[in-house]
């Protein structure tokens, strides 16, 4: 399921986190509630293995569209 199909069900404290950190490594209390919003899970190809130690990232194409959503701008469809 693409971005803006969850993104909505998100806690709007989660969504705050993730545009504030948009590129950066997601948390697993983080993964789990987007898993839980019906997005791609932590074994899901969808994303970018983790560089360190706290989780995975987001594809290139969901922080363009975290950018746009966090510019006020219209995202585009992932």
């Amino acid at each position: 399921m693409s971005i803006e199909h969850w993104w909505s069900k998100l806690k709007p404290s989660t969504r705050a986190w993730l545009i504030e950190n948009n590129g950066d490594e997601v948390p697993a209390d983080v993964v789990a509630e987007i898993t839980s919003a019906g997005g791609p899970g932590i074994t899901d190809a969808w994303w970018i293995p983790p560089t360190g130690p706290s989780g995975p990232c987001f594809p290139d194409e969901a922080v363009d569209w975290i950018e746009a959503v966090g510019n006020g701008e219209a995202p585009t469809r992932t």
